[in-house]
């Protein structure tokens, strides 16, 4: 059964048009208002990160047998498994944006944020890919 990759689509979206405000009009707003679009680019980021890692479940139990598709106990497991089925390309950047996530997610802190900030532009490639590949293989 083809997963429905709309809601997963939408939080990418949603992510490239935060970073893109920054990057065309950034600098012609106030200090305030800049701090308000990176917190909303960090909170685009754990969105959309969830969301691909949940994507990467659906779509092992749709496509793997069940006792393979129920292995992963962790996230890094989850991830290594999507390299192996041609998901994603390298796992180690999913852990490290797992860790920017987990970090913000749980308590504010500026210099987190800003960590998460980074992690987010880094990201957004990944998430692309990881998309592009569903969609490649979603039948």
């Amino acid at each position: 059964m083809p997963l429905d990759l709309g809601s997963l689509a939408k939080s990418i979206d949603s992510l490239r048009r935060a970073l893109r405000s920054i990057d065309h009009g950034g600098s012609a707003l106030t200090v305030d208002q800049q701090q308000t679009l990176r917190d909303g680019v960090v909170h685009y980021f754990e969105v959309a990160y969830g969301q691909c890692w949940k994507f990467i479940q659906l779509w092992l139990r749709e496509n793997r047998t069940p006792g393979e598709a129920n292995f992963p106990g962790t996230r890094r497991e989850l991830f290594r498994m999507a390299v192996r089925h041609g998901l994603v390309s390298d796992p180690q950047p999913w852990f490290a944006f797992g860790d920017a996530r987990n970090r913000t997610s749980h308590l504010y802190d500026a210099s987190e944020a800003a960590a998460a900030y980074d992690a987010a532009r880094r990201f957004l490639p990944c998430a692309e890919e990881l998309l592009s590949r569903l969609e490649e293989k979603n039948d």
